[in-house]
């Protein structure tokens, strides 16, 4: 679907466990039911809590809707309760044409491992670069740490 094994997987898994028996869906609604009566705790860091209890805080929309079409655009088949979750995740990395950046790099749009490779300092950019015969994508893909890439980038670079 996507063209990147792991995320298939997850696509796959999300669809398996939205196909349940009636009676797993009944559980499904009572569990639902019971959690919604549940008390719900104050939004923000406890410590803020006393002084600016839940009025002082905005509500936050689970995903912009600019990353939704973005998403739907280039994934047409994935249901929308997917999208909105990557979304919500996307929207981390910035606006919407940074994450078309990566997208267009090669990461799919429901793959969250972006968001480790962009803290270990890696760049959409540098994700087509070479580390010997492969390239750094290939590399994470495989199962190289995006701290090790990033070490060797910067090793090349010296060495450049």
């Amino acid at each position: 679907m996507t063209g990147d094994p792991g995320v298939d997987a997850v696509i796959a898994q999300w669809a398996a466990e939205r196909e349940q028996t009636a009676e797993e869906q009944e559980i499904s609604r009572i569990t639902s039911a019971w959690l919604a009566e549940a008390p719900q705790p104050s939004p923000g860091i406890p410590g803020q809590r006393a002084r600016s209890g839940a009025r002082g805080w905005k509500p936050v929309e689970s995903a912009d809707p600019d990353y939704l079409d973005a998403m739907r655009a280039r994934l047409p088949g994935v249901p929308l309760e997917l999208l909105v979750a990557a979304a919500g995740w996307w929207q981390m990395l910035g606006d919407v044409s940074e994450a078309e950046k990566w997208w267009d790099a090669g990461i799919s749009p429901l793959d969250q491992r972006a968001l480790d490779y962009r803290a270990a300092g890696l760049a959409p950019s540098d994700l087509s670069r070479r580390l010997g015969p492969m390239t750094v994508l290939q590399h994470l893909r495989r199962g190289s740490a995006p701290a090790w890439c990033v070490a060797r980038l910067a090793r090349q670079q010296k060495a450049s």
